[in-house]
């Protein structure tokens, strides 16, 4: 059955949000309703808000959440009062590529791609940002984007799983497979960039270098496991990868920022038979180039990585047990907390670069 719930609406890109009254739909076959307790700010809602990626208006974004199940359509296995971490990924487990482990990359349409279950007061349709629109009290999605969580694991924690911590530690673990012993260069020390930090301490790569022009998330990265830190207003990173590497340079680059000078020091930095990663989403048009001929001379590889290539029903818990023990941290991500009422001064702080991870707790 339909709900009457407060979201952020954008109508204009570049224009702050605002909370609004809208219907909800109730959820239709294979769809579930969740009561949202904490949806994360991540900087693509910040780049879809201001415009940069394009798309259809007025919309509800947000899709790194965290809550509990309501109300189930037709066929979900989910039981109401089930706690449960909500993604964007939306895969159907039978095509091709969700038969081959790329569930990120799943080419079904569903329902919800052809309808929003928003509309405004006056009936007119809300788009379902990002697949999922959490900036608001509830959210209906198809079953496949949630997981269930541990009831004792904090909903603002555990809103982090859904996006910034599967994508930066997936894109280790599942995209680039990096070894034991490797050297790693992470450019960005964002929400993601923090996670791949933390995913390549779990690869156990020898040498871990995070990059970043923000003194406080450089301290933050060594706690999590860098062995190094480089400040970009001290100078290029390149005499320290090649002082670590005996000249050989990195064996894997992480770019977790959508700065345009980002590519080109990647490109700078990774060695022979070594991969640069892109994990940061730069706006529409933004490109890099990479010499051909030194790529094929060298075995390197550019690899895309989308939501660090997870499959939500195997990561997610793999990443809860490691928080669980100790392995993972989850709680010290966040900077800030803010009702929804504020969430314009939350998404500002994202936007600067201020933030690691703000959160918006419904009560």
């Amino acid at each position: 059955m339909s709900s009457t719930v407060r979201a952020a609406v954008c109508r204009s890109f570049g224009e702050p949000l605002a909370v609004e009254e809208l219907t909800l739909a109730g959820p239709e076959t294979g769809e579930v309703r969740v009561r949202l307790r904490a949806v994360a700010i991540c900087h693509s809602d910040v780049s879809y808000a201001d415009g940069e990626w394009g798309g259809e208006l007025p919309a509800v974004f947000g899709h790194e959440a965290a809550g509990e199940i309501v109300e189930v359509g037709d066929g979900v296995g989910f039981e109401v009062g089930t706690s449960v971490v909500v993604t964007l990924i939306r895969s159907c487990g039978e095509c091709h590529r969700c038969q081959n482990g790329a569930e990120v990359a799943c080419s079904t349409q569903f329902a919800l791609d052809g309808r929003s279950p928003l509309t405004d007061r006056d009936g007119a349709s809300i788009v379902h940002g990002m697949r999922t629109a959490a900036f608001a009290e509830e959210a209906v999605v198809h079953a496949s984007q949630i997981v269930p969580i541990d009831g004792d694991l904090p909903a603002d924690s555990a809103s982090l799983l859904a996006c910034g911590v599967i994508t930066g530690v997936g894109a280790v673990v599942n995209t680039a497979q990096v070894e034991p012993g490797s050297t790693v260069v992470v450019l960005g020390c964002g929400g993601v960039g923090l996670n791949v930090v933390q995913g390549a301490a779990i690869a156990k790569a020898a040498s871990i270098v995070a990059v970043d022009m923000h003194a406080g998330k450089l301290e933050l990265a060594a706690r999590l496991g860098a062995t190094h830190t480089h400040d970009l207003a001290d100078g290029p990173i390149d005499d320290l990868v090649r002082s670590l590497t005996n000249d050989e340079m990195a064996d894997y680059v992480f770019v977790a920022t959508g700065a345009p000078s980002a590519l080109a020091t990647a490109g700078d930095i990774v060695g022979t038979m070594g991969a640069v990663v892109i994990v940061g989403m730069p706006a529409t048009g933004v490109a890099g180039s990479f010499d051909p001929s030194t790529l094929a001379g060298n075995n390197q590889r550019i690899l895309g990585s989308k939501m660090g290539t997870s499959v939500i029903a195997r990561d997610i818990p793999d990443l809860m047990q490691r928080y669980h023990d100790g392995d993972l941290e989850l709680d010290g991500l966040i900077s800030r907390r803010f009702p929804l009422e504020q969430i314009n001064d939350a998404m500002d702080e994202v936007r600067s670069g201020a933030a690691l991870r703000n959160v918006i707790i419904f009560d």
